[in-house]
């Protein structure tokens, strides 16, 4: 299994918080991933239990290879939304197994609620989110992400892709305020100022 610790800057040993998964092997398969695309990987995680991860610009189906990935390497068990229709025999065990939650849109409660339950029902959980919800080019982010951080109190990490120097990268957690409109702007635009997808003008 992983190591379930880290170290400071210090050198003192720390435990690690966020959900882990995978063994050597797992990791030594996403840095191969890697190397083979000619990517490579900068930054870390948040040693935070609980987050949503936003990645971006996302513009091209290799997105999804990059991140997987990336968190093969890191060790990281993440988790994503799917329409609860989709969890059927015999793909549900397997959606489930690899990290999928299954919203009900038809549950009284909205997603962001459905999704603040299941951060509530977990030791440790990141959850993957693209706030574009589309490859093509937007000139919005969707807001739903955050209204799950507030929802959930969990707050939100920032991975960009970098394809001008073909690099991933775990940049930073972002510090959220109650005004969700003027963060998604924000957030839309320290990610446009520094990153640029794989196919800007959209798959």
């Amino acid at each position: 299994m992983l190591s379930e610790s880290t170290t400071t800057l210090s050198g003192e040993p720390t435990a690690i918080l966020y959900p882990r998964a995978g063994n050597r092997l797992t990791q030594s398969i996403g840095r191969l991933v890697y190397r083979l695309m000619g990517w490579r990987l900068e930054g870390d995680l948040p040693n935070v239990p609980k987050a949503i991860i936003i990645g971006g610009p996302h513009t091209s189906n290799w997105d999804l290879a990059l991140a997987m990935g990336a968190m093969l390497d890191k060790g990281l068990r993440f988790s994503w939304m799917m329409k609860r229709e989709a969890f059927v025999w015999p793909l549900g065990p397997l959606w489930r197994a690899l990290g999928g939650i299954a919203i009900d849109r038809r549950d009284a409660r909205d997603v962001p609620q459905q999704m603040a339950d299941w951060f509530g029902s977990v030791d440790a959980g990141f959850l993957g989110i693209t706030p574009e919800g589309t490859r093509k080019p937007v000139t919005e982010y969707r807001r739903g992400y955050l209204r799950i951080a507030h929802a959930a109190g969990v707050p939100v990490f920032i991975a960009g892709i970098d394809a001008a120097r073909r690099t991933v990268v775990l940049d930073r957690l972002w510090p959220l305020t109650p005004d969700i409109d003027s963060d998604n702007a924000a957030i839309r635009d320290f990610v446009r100022a520094n990153y640029n997808g794989i196919r800007p003008e959209g798959d």
